[in-house]
């Protein structure tokens, strides 16, 4: 069997590494394979007309997660919710849309100690943020206002606002030049791509929220370092003092539901997966 991860850019995908991973655990290296394209938007169509009945399934990353509900038979509750699907697999001739985002973000934090949170506020205002919001409302961030989004042009957050409205949310969107007013909060999310957050380190340091910061490479980020007050990082992405957690183990868990959908296993290797995934990232860091 077949599976992939598509997109663009796609060519720094760490999803091929974390599957391969799987299937040598699971015993399938010789019967299942993960591949990774370049694919954008307009070309999706195409590709999914081109998968026959070797193929399993498909991680997709941006900007395809919007555009794959538009292409699936059958949409699950939590991504119609979010906007998005990041997960397409083929059951009896019909594609299924998923969203395994958000469990990726709640099994990352809830493996950092943050099982509970009940205010937050979120960097960033597109499909990444939309995904925080649902996993904010699965720790406990259900009341009016207790979730704050802030965008660079609020205006541009519209999607996740509507998002909100179709999980039962009030949330707040605010220009991100208010950030100061908004680190106290339990929890302080990074959605913003590699370097975007780099300018904000300072003023999210002097918060007393634990942070996410999405990006797993590179790693640490200038937001984890100024958040851990430069205490040594380790690959999974947690730091020592103050909490950071970084973007590996979201990708990790989310790429986990993708193996189980997929293959059909009850229960992912995640230890397998982790160590492959942590031993490219060292890989990578001496040798980009």
């Amino acid at each position: 069997m077949r599976a992939a991860v598509l997109g663009s850019p796609i060519e720094h995908s760490l999803s091929p590494v974390l599957h391969s991973a799987a299937y040598k655990a699971l015993g399938l290296a010789g019967e299942w394979s993960y591949g990774r394209y370049e694919c954008d938007e307009a070309g999706l169509p195409g590709f999914l007309a081109g998968c026959d009945r070797t193929w399993a399934g498909l991680s997709l990353t941006m900007p395809l997660k919007r555009v794959a509900l538009e292409l699936a038979d059958e949409v699950d509750t939590l991504a119609v919710e979010v906007g998005g699907a990041n997960t397409l697999v083929f059951r009896e001739g019909r594609v299924h849309a998923h969203n395994t985002d958000v469990a990726g973000i709640m099994e990352a934090l809830r493996e950092a100690g943050t099982t509970e949170v009940r205010s937050a506020t979120v960097l960033g205002g597109g499909a990444t943020a939309a995904s925080a919001v649902a996993a904010l409302r699965g720790l406990g961030a259900r009341t009016a206002g207790a979730i704050t989004v802030l965008a660079r042009d609020p205006a541009r957050a519209a999607g996740v606002e509507e998002a909100a409205r179709r999980m039962g949310l009030r949330i707040d969107v605010r220009p991100l030049s208010e950030l100061e007013k908004h680190v106290d909060a339990d929890l302080v999310v990074s959605t913003l791509p590699a370097g975007a957050a780099d300018r904000l380190a300072p003023v999210v340091a002097g918060g007393r929220a634990p942070v996410f910061d999405v990006v797993y490479s590179p790693w640490p980020t200038e937001l984890a370092r100024a958040v851990a007050g430069g205490a040594a990082t380790d690959p999974g992405g947690t730091a020592a003092g103050k909490t950071v957690v970084g973007g590996f183990p979201m990708l990790l868990h989310q790429a986990a539901v993708q193996v189980e959908l997929m293959t059909g296993v009850e229960r992912a290797p995640v230890e397998a997966m982790r160590a492959a995934g942590e031993a490219e990232l060292r890989r990578r860091a001496v040798s980009p």
